[in-house]
């Protein structure tokens, strides 16, 4: 039984891993999501309890939950423009912090990246086309971990919803022109556009010790 719960909680922070759902803004509008030390959990107690699987996931979703409330609170705030501009200059910012209070190495990466510095590796890759294969089959997507190193690596799917299409949608019916002028003003070689609801738009890697 506990290891039933244990695999359903799992499947639950998975499916909550990708972006987080626009209904979610009421709860941010009004106050920034802090990421000094006090503000974060540690796992690292807890590691008679959590897997190495488990324990990068709850890395992930930690950051994935600062990340877009930030974001949320800048849509409900000043618009999907000016959200947009946020997350260039402050996505990398706010993962650091976390990475730094986590004691962890993360990051985001994608085979279609926005940011050129969020190109997938070999391996990174390698795991993402595996993971579109098994989503066209119809199939969940399984993170994985493995040991390199002596660091373990985790990898998590970031699946896309509503919210991430107005930055990462059709740029004919989805996103607004003025976020399409900005994408092309900072990423001219950008890639992460013309996604759909419930795709792969990349993963998080979380190195542990």
């Amino acid at each position: 039984m506990k290891k039933l719960i244990r695999n359903s909680l799992f499947i639950i922070l998975l499916i909550l891993l990708g972006c987080k759902n626009s209904s979610e803004g009421d709860k941010t509008k009004d106050s920034r999501v802090k990421t000094n030390q006090e503000e974060v959990k540690d796992y690292s107690d807890n590691k008679n309890d959590l897997t190495p699987l488990e324990q990068g996931l709850n890395f992930a979703m930690q950051t994935q939950k600062v990340l877009a409330e930030n974001l949320i609170y800048e849509i409900n705030t000043n618009g999907t423009v000016h959200a947009f501009t946020f997350c260039n200059a402050k996505a990398y910012t706010l993962t650091d912090s976390m990475a730094l209070a986590l004691n962890v190495q993360i990051k985001r990466v994608s085979d279609k990246p926005r940011n050129p510095n969020n190109k997938a590796n070999k391996e990174e890759a390698a795991y993402i086309t595996k993971s579109k294969e098994f989503l066209a089959k119809g199939e969940n997507i399984k993170p994985e971990i493995t040991e390199t190193n002596g660091k373990m690596i985790g990898y998590y799917p970031i699946i896309t919803n509503q919210i991430c299409l107005q930055c990462h949608g059709n740029q004919d019916t989805e996103v607004l022109s003025e976020t399409l002028l900005q994408i092309e003003n900072l990423y001219p070689n950008d890639k992460a556009i013309g996604y759909k609801i419930n795709e792969l738009r990349g993963i998080w890697v979380v190195e542990m010790n």
